[in-house]
């Protein structure tokens, strides 16, 4: 077992106790991805283009995208393929009135390379996968701080408690890539949630009553491994 993502987690807590076995059994077996087979590429076109409007702050890119995925549910004659253009342009449509900059921070920031070292790292004995989509710097009252954005897919979305899982791992994924040269700003690590156009920082997991399975989960599903 190379990794296991967020996605596999949040999977697992939805499974009753009989099929969590055989999920762990699956996930334990899973062989080693094709680069680029990921489920993630089904949100892949609105995913783009969300990323391209947080870093450009063109928000004409959504509507370009919008249009471009129009034509090709126009030319395709496969209606699985349409329903995925639809979707990622349901998603599109929902972000046309968000506003990017509640996710930036209020002061100058620069874009810094991404760690890829250790993006995969032992949590409670598992190896856990974090992605950001975005780690910046930034002046805070004279310290130099660092945040991270990471926009996440679902069908139908995640639960607050889901995108906690999110936020949870990225502050971890932060803390060992970054804390040593950067005090690392709660308020900026950042889940979003594409699908509801809602979003969670870490700041607000700590604070907002929600609840913490990260390390809960991570133990159950160790156990059937």
């Amino acid at each position: 077992m190379e990794k296991i993502r967020i996605n596999d987690l949040i999977k697992f807590r939805s499974k009753s106790e009989r099929t969590r076995i055989s999920f762990a059994n699956n996930l334990k077996s899973e062989k080693k991805k094709i680069k680029g087979s990921s489920g993630g590429d089904y949100w892949i076109c609105c995913l783009s283009a969300i990323l391209n409007v947080f870093k450009s702050n063109n928000s004409n890119l959504l509507k370009e995208k919008i249009e471009e995925l129009t034509g090709w549910i126009d030319e395709t004659p496969h209606n699985n393929v349409k329903i995925e253009f639809k979707r990622n342009i349901d998603v599109l449509n929902s972000f046309e009135d968000f506003d990017f900059d509640m996710i930036k921070p209020v002061s100058k920031f620069c874009y810094i390379i991404k760690s890829t070292n250790i993006s995969i790292f032992n949590i409670n004995g598992l190896p856990i996968q974090a992605k950001p989509d975005f780690v910046f710097k930034f002046s805070n009252n004279g310290i130099e701080e660092v945040g991270s954005v990471w926009f996440v897919a679902q069908l139908n979305g995640f639960t607050k408690t889901e995108l906690g899982m999110f936020v949870d791992v990225l502050y971890r994924y932060m803390q060992i890539n970054y804390s040593n040269d950067y005090k690392i700003n709660k308020s900026y690590c950042i889940a979003v949630d594409v699908n509801a156009a809602q979003f969670l920082s870490y700041k607000e997991l700590l604070e907002g009553g929600i609840p913490m399975v990260l390390d809960k989960t991570i133990e159950e599903l160790k156990k059937l491994l």
